[in-house]
């Protein structure tokens, strides 16, 4: 059993804009509702009887935040502009409320599996320690667990996944990897769609 209070959050950017470099295969339209099926997937997946505390959406977009709440999950409006920033409010919000470690999650991984989660979970322990996930591109990061939080700073957008190990080694803080097709598969260019409907 596991005693480790974790949060999962999951930034959201307005779902209009979100997925900008899909813009030569998709409409903003076309966008929008892929976005909208992506955190459903993600947020089922999160709340489907995980080991976790609880899950806390941040965003600006109303339709996000309510998509958050129908799924059993807390939803916070987005005060600070900036990811590194909205996650910083967010995991703020999860101390406030008893966590005692953190998971960021992207909304756009449409192969997550809870078994992912919980082998990222249990990385975590002992505590203090940091788990990575890197995408497939071992360029950004599909998943950061800081038990206790805030163990580095959130430096999240293109090549992330360096960045964070470095803040690890500047930090001493202890750093494990995980690595998953599933949850290293994003869907951020034409191509990685292509790929995604191609396999279902």
């Amino acid at each position: 059993m596991r005693t480790t209070k974790t949060w999962a959050i999951v930034p959201v950017k307005p779902l209009r804009q979100a997925k900008s470099r899909l813009a030569p295969a998709l409409t903003a339209n076309q966008r929008a509702t892929l976005g909208r099926s992506f955190l459903a997937h993600t947020l089922d997946v999160l709340t489907s009887g995980s080991d976790l505390a609880g899950v806390l959406v941040i965003s600006a977009d109303a339709t996000a935040l309510d998509l958050a709440r129908a799924k059993g999950a807390v939803g916070l409006l987005e005060t600070d502009p900036g990811l590194n920033a909205a996650l910083a409010q967010a995991t703020a919000w999860a101390v406030e409320h008893g966590a005692d470690a953190t998971l960021v999650v992207p909304a756009d991984l449409p192969l997550l599996a809870p078994e992912d989660i919980q082998r990222v979970l249990a990385l975590a322990e002992p505590m203090p320690t940091v788990v990575l996930a890197p995408d497939r591109r071992e360029e950004g990061t599909n998943a950061l667990l800081s038990a206790p939080p805030g163990l580095i700073p959130y430096a999240f957008g293109p090549g992330s996944f360096a960045r964070h190990r470095a803040h690890c080694r500047a930090r001493n803080v202890p750093c494990r990897v995980y690595r998953s097709p599933r949850l290293a598969f994003d869907v951020d260019l034409p191509e990685d769609l292509r790929q995604w409907v191609g396999s279902l």
